[in-house]
């Protein structure tokens, strides 16, 4: 019975899902000031950011500066805190964090290469992926043992700083130094290796900027490795388990 009703429910949302497929689209201003003015709270910093379309007929995508995404009535008297789900021939589609995907493309797309640690593919690139990354990380330690073996796959990796601890924090000034190093992939590769390096942080280094943007993309441990399609994996993965994971083999 209860199986039954689950399959019931699942379909119904199906249903209703690809009854509106121009989600994400900007709405009417008459819609999204109703929205503010029902949810805004000004005094607890929830200020509305954008208002669109959502997948769900009624229901409307509110974004919170640096706060949560919810689905909202037109009204604003009720919404819904969580990830919208769509049900297809492989199974569940997380459809907000495809939305956050699209986010971090853009994100990442803003940020200059050459304030990147960049370990180039060997031949032609196939594919690239950006790791936030902090020294002090074991798990940050054991993948970038393995970017050599992913270099030979075709594969780049493009380092941004996320020092755990915060700005200022030992780990903070251990990433700054390599960033600000003359030989920065060499230094990176020796402070991941425990090797004991003199501080050597330099005035307008990006490292705290990098930390700002890896919460604002969602990050919350390291390694974060990033796709190119902007999808995020959490954690380590070795050479191997990547390849998988980018389709290349």
């Amino acid at each position: 019975m209860i199986i039954r009703q689950m399959a019931s429910c699942l379909a119904l949302v199906a249903a209703l899902l690809a009854g509106n497929a121009s989600a994400g689209q900007p709405v009417d201003e008459a819609v999204a000031e109703q929205l503010r003015s029902a949810m805004e709270m000004p005094s607890t910093g929830l200020i509305i950011d954008t208002v669109s379309t959502s997948e769900l007929p009624g229901m409307y995508e509110v974004q919170f500066k640096n706060g949560p995404l919810v689905y909202a009535t037109q009204k604003g008297d009720f919404f819904v805190v969580g990830d919208l789900f769509t049900v297809g021939p492989k199974g569940y589609v997380n459809l907000a964090e495809k939305r956050r995907d699209g986010q971090r493309v853009e994100q990442l797309a803003e940020v200059k290469p050459s304030d990147m640690i960049v370990f180039p593919a060997e031949g032609k690139a196939k594919a690239h992926i950006t790791v936030f990354t902090d020294v002090t990380c074991f798990y940050c330690q054991k993948l970038h043992k393995e970017v050599p073996e992913l270099n030979k796959r075709g594969v780049e990796v493009r380092y941004l700083a996320y020092p755990r601890a915060g700005v200022g924090s030992p780990g903070f000034r251990q990433l700054a130094s390599a960033w600000c190093a003359d030989d920065p992939q060499q230094t990176l590769t020796k402070l991941k290796n425990r090797e004991a390096l003199p501080d050597n942080v330099c005035p307008n280094n990006p490292v705290a900027k990098q930390y700002k943007l890896g919460q604002e993309m969602g990050v919350r441990g390291t390694p974060a490795i990033v796709t190119e399609s902007g999808q995020m994996i959490p954690g380590y993965q070795s050479a191997d388990e990547l390849m998988v994971s980018l389709g290349l083999e």
